[in-house]
């Protein structure tokens, strides 16, 4: 099965997408009201920055994703509207709604279909960017959102059924997002048997493992030394941004947009792992996991300190708080374990690898095209290639 083909289980993963999307806002602007009620305003100002902020950046990266593939159209939904008009629904921020339209409304035409038509291809190509876009708006608002609420009921040692809703609501849009982002890589295999729906569940496993310990040790310094919070990300962005620059990415289409990819890949890294480079990157991961465990283990340590120099704010005696940041990082070590599982059982190897050849970048030697390709028929001409989840896949997969 390659991937042209949208299935039933790829619109549940998009719609339940739409639902979690459609829910976080809600919950957001009972957050908003709380805040405010409370007169907790830095808080509020936090989470606006936080909203407002991946609402923007996620909206730019749609609207130059259209204006690099020159306004080209596939849906009646966005046939109805012109480049300008386009651009002031971005301007206002609608235009992730409008890829969800459009992907609804494709993915409903292409069941009606049992062969791969531009209807189908159309929808596999939008769901991708989608992907991408709601993987931005993980790491750029629910990510620090959740560590913002988790400092918040720790400060205050109560938990309260709204906030435990907004807290289930921002872990689940990020099980969403790096789930439905592990399938759409998947598309982008020939046989795609070889990643069964077992690996998505150990891919979504490890990361949980491993960005629930970095969100709480975020959480817990916060709680302790919140003044110290901005320093240690903006830092630790800074030098996540130079090796994202070192890296020598290809995402964009244009200087402006890749430098912009490169400032968004620093904050992801800043939370988890995200390949952006073709070849084996297992040093650069290595080191990466490395400086996380070193900085959670920091993190934890600190909060540890505050908590025997001051008088706890949680019921149990100082002596808990080791036990926890010992959990902490164990439990991170252990999602590391899973990624290796995961890597050593579940990950086509590169000499298995079967990329569809209209998926191999250019820069690739013709020889390795043909290697990769003899695993399978040859594939149709596609009307519509998503480039930029292409470039992706191949990271992931090489």
């Amino acid at each position: 099965m390659d991937g042209t083909h949208y299935s039933w289980i790829d619109f549940l993963f998009t719609f339940g997408g739409l639902l979690f999307f459609l829910a976080d806002i809600g919950l957001d602007a009972w957050a908003v009201v709380t805040f405010y009620q409370e007169e907790a305003y830095v808080c509020l100002g936090l989470l606006l920055l936080f909203l407002l902020g991946s609402s923007l950046l996620a909206q730019v990266y749609s609207w130059l994703w259209y204006r690099y593939d020159d306004y080209a159209t596939h849906t009646s939904v966005e046939s109805c509207l012109n480049p300008l008009s386009l651009k002031l629904l971005h301007v206002i921020q609608l235009g992730v709604y409008l890829r969800y339209a459009s992907v609804m409304e494709v993915a409903v035409k292409s069941f009606t279909s049992n062969s791969c038509d531009p209807a189908e291809e159309a929808t596999v190509s939008l769901s991708h960017d989608l992907c991408m876009l709601r993987l931005i708006e993980t790491f750029t608002e629910s990510a620090p959102q959740l560590v913002l609420i988790l400092t918040v009921v720790l400060q205050r040692g109560t938990l309260d059924p709204m906030t435990m809703l907004k807290m289930v609501g921002s872990a689940s849009a990020i099980a969403c997002s790096v789930t439905m982002y592990h399938r759409s890589l998947r598309a982008f295999l020939r046989d795609r048997h070889q990643q069964t729906i077992v690996s998505s569940v150990i891919y979504f496993l490890w990361n949980l493992l491993l960005i629930g310990p970095r969100l709480t040790a975020l959480a817990l310094f916060t709680s302790v030394l919140p003044c110290y919070i901005f320093t240690h990300f903006l830092c630790s962005w800074l030098a996540l941004f130079f090796f994202a620059w070192r890296s020598k990415t290809s995402f964009m289409d244009s200087t402006g947009g890749e430098w912009l990819f490169k400032a968004t890949i620093g904050l992801i890294w800043y939370f988890s792992w995200f390949n952006v480079v073709d070849g084996r990157t297992r040093y650069k991961a290595l080191f990466y996991h490395l400086y996380i465990v070193l900085d959670v283990g920091l993190l934890c340590g600190l909060w540890c300190w505050q908590v025997y120099r001051k008088e706890p704010y949680f019921e149990g005696t100082p002596v808990y708080a080791i036990y926890i940041s010992v959990a902490i990082v164990a439990v991170y070590i252990l999602g590391l374990s899973l990624r290796v599982l995961y890597y050593r059982f579940f990950h086509p190897k590169v000499a298995m690898l079967s990329v569809m050849p209209a998926l191999v970048p250019d820069t690739v030697d013709a020889e390795m095209v043909m290697v990769r390709s003899m695993n399978g028929p040859p594939q149709p001409a596609r009307t519509r290639e998503n480039k930029r989840m292409r470039k992706l896949a191949v990271n992931f997969y090489s």
